[in-house]
């Protein structure tokens, strides 16, 4: 965690949106009441982020181990289009919220 980060989840409220690749950060973002959407569009919720979490840090402990894991694959199409759909869904929820 760094000092962006901090700053992130401290300035977000309940039912912001936050847009991050980041699973501690969305992790956080989600205790305080705010929903967090990858950049690949994945919607972070209570119900997933413990075990993206874990998944992150097993990875993490095989890098550690010197195990080459790769990076993600280049961002295609279909997330592209899937971000757009969750960011969709986020903006007419919180136009009817209003």
């Amino acid at each position: 965690f760094d000092v962006a980060d901090n700053e992130i989840v401290q300035r977000c409220n309940e039912n912001d949106l936050v847009i991050t690749s980041d699973i501690p950060l969305a992790d956080e973002v989600i205790a305080k009441g705010a929903q967090a959407l990858s950049p690949r569009g994945e919607l972070f919720t209570r119900e997933n982020i413990k075990s993206r979490l874990n998944i992150r840090d097993f990875m993490d402990t095989l890098r550690s181990s010197g195990v080459q894991t790769g990076g993600p694959p280049a961002l295609g199409s279909s997330e592209k289009q899937a971000f757009g759909n969750e960011l969709d869904k986020w903006l007419v929820f919180r136009q009817r919220q209003s």
